[in-house]
C-alpha cells in the first residue's frame, strides 16, 4: 500500500510538471518563433515588437548584468532570471539567437550574396535595429545591409518614407569611427535622389564639421567627403559650404592622393557655380597651395586644380567687370592667383616641368587671368 501510494505521487508530480511545461511553452512557442524567424531573416510576425512599425531585431545583451541599460529591449525566457542552472542555460540559448541574428544580418549585408536585395518589411527591421541597438558590431553590420540596399534608387524612396534619414543620421553622433563610416555611407548612398537631399540638408553643417575635424585621410573623413560632394551636385544647398571653404583647401593641401582628389570634386562643383565665385576667392588658402606645381605631383591632380581655377575666372567675370583687391584679404584665393598670374615661370616651374599638356594648360590659364581676372588696365 504505501509502494502504490509513493508511486501515486510521482505520478501526479511528472503530470503536474509536464503540464507546467507545455503551458510556458505555448507561451513561449510563438515569441520564440518569431525571433528564429527574424534570425533567419524571414518575416516574423509583428503583434510582439511593442511602439515599432513592423516588425524589429531585438538586441540581445552578451552581459550577464541584469542591471544593464538594454534590459528593457533583451528578452529572456521566464526562467533565465533565477539564478539556477536552467537560468544559465536559458540566457545561453538567448545569446545564441543573438548571434544567430547578426549573422543573418551580416549574411544580407554582404555584397557577394545572392539576395541582397531587402523587401520594405525587411528593410523596416533593419532601420529598427538601428535604431534600437547600442552594439557596434549589429549597428555596423545594419548599416552595410541599408547602404547595399539605398544604392537601388527604388529603395532610396522606401527608406525615406519607413523614417530611416533621421535614424540613420542620429547615428553620427556615435564616437565609433567604422560605425559613423557605415552611416556617412548609407546617407551618401541616400543622397541620390533630390527629396532625399532636401531632407538631409539640415545634417549638411554636422557633417562638414565632423569632415574636416577628423584624422587626416580618415575612411570617416573620406565618407564625408563623398557625401558633401553629392550633395552639391546642384547649386541648391552649395552656399551651406561657404564658410568652410579655407578647411577643403587645408585638407587639399595636407591630404594624400586620395583625399586630395575628393576634396578637388567637391571644390569643382563649388566652382561650376558663379555664385559661389566670390566665396571661393575669399577663402584662404595654405602657402603650400603653390608647391603643388613644383614638386612632382600626379597630373591629374594638377590638371583638375587648373579646371577649378579656370572656372572661377570665368564665373568671377560674369559677376564683377572691375574687381577690386580690397574686397579680399591677404591669403586668400584671390591673392595666390595673382601671386600666380604675376610669377607664373617662378612658382609653376614651368620650364623644368616634365609633362606637356600641363605646360600648355597653365599658359592657356594664365592668358585667361591676365585677360579678364587681372588685365593690365587695372595695375
Amino acid at each position: 500500500m504505501g509502494y502504490a501510494r509513493k508511486v501515486g505521487w510521482v505520478t501526479a508530480g511528472l503530470v503536474i510538471g509536464a503540464g507546467a511545461c507545455y503551458c510556458i511553452y505555448r507561451l513561449t512557442r510563438g515569441r520564440k518563433q518569431n525571433k528564429e524567424k527574424m534570425a533567419e531573416g524571414g518575416s516574423g510576425d509583428v503583434d510582439d515588437v511593442g511602439d515599432c512599425p513592423g516588425a524589429r531585431y531585438n538586441d540581445w545583451s552578451d552581459d550577464d548584468d541584469d542591471n544593464s541599460e538594454n534590459k528593457g529591449i533583451v528578452w529572456y525566457p521566464p526562467w533565465a532570471r533565477i539564478g539556477t542552472e536552467a537560468g544559465t542555460r536559458a540566457r545561453a540559448r538567448a545569446r545564441a539567437r543573438a548571434t544567430r541574428a547578426r549573422r543573418a544580418v551580416q549574411k544580407r549585408a554582404s555584397p557577394n550574396s545572392d539576395d541582397t536585395i531587402l523587401s520594405p518589411q525587411e528593410l523596416q527591421k533593419v532601420l529598427c535595429l538601428v535604431e534600437m541597438s547600442e552594439k557596434p558590431y549589429i549597428l555596423e553590420a545594419a548599416l552595410i545591409a541599408l547602404g547595399n540596399n539605398a544604392a537601388y534608387a527604388f529603395n532610396r524612396d522606401i527608406i525615406r518614407d519607413l523614417g530611416g534619414l533621421p535614424i540613420v543620421a542620429k547615428i553620427l553622433n556615435t564616437r565609433d569611427p567604422i560605425v559613423k563610416e557605415k552611416a556617412l555611407i548609407v546617407l551618401n548612398n541616400l543622397s541620390v535622389n533630390a527629396e532625399n537631399q532636401r531632407r538631409l540638408k539640415i545634417y549638411m553643417n554636422q557633417v562638414c564639421d565632423d569632415t574636416v575635424t577628423s584624422r587626416l585621410n580618415s575612411s570617416v573623413q573620406l565618407a564625408g567627403l563623398r557625401l558633401l560632394t553629392n550633395m552639391t551636385v546642384t547649386n541648391e544647398y552649395q552656399h551651406m559650404l561657404a564658410n568652410s571653404i579655407s578647411d577643403f583647401f587645408r585638407l587639399f593641401s595636407a591630404g594624400n592622393e586620395e583625399t586630395k582628389f575628393q576634396v578637388l570634386k567637391l571644390l569643382l562643383n563649388l566652382a561650376e557655380n558663379p555664385a559661389m565665385a566670390r566665396a571661393l576667392l575669399r577663402a584662404q588658402v595654405p602657402s603650400s597651395l603653390g608647391s603643388l606645381f613644383t614638386k612632382k605631383e600626379n597630373k591629374e591632380v594638377i590638371l583638375k586644380l587648373l579646371v577649378i581655377f579656370e572656372n572661377i575666372n570665368d564665373n568671377f567675370k560674369c559677376e564683377e567687370t572691375e574687381p577690386a583687391q580690397d574686397q579680399f584679404s591677404e591669403g586668400s584665393l584671390f591673392f595666390f592667383l595673382k601671386e600666380f598670374q604675376g610669377c607664373a615661370d617662378k612658382i609653376l616651374g614651368i620650364e623644368s616641368h616634365h609633362d606637356f599638356l600641363v605646360k600648355v594648360k597653365v599658359g592657356k590659364f594664365m592668358a585667361k587671368l591676365a585677360e579678364r581676372m587681372f588685365p593690365k588696365s587695372q595695375e
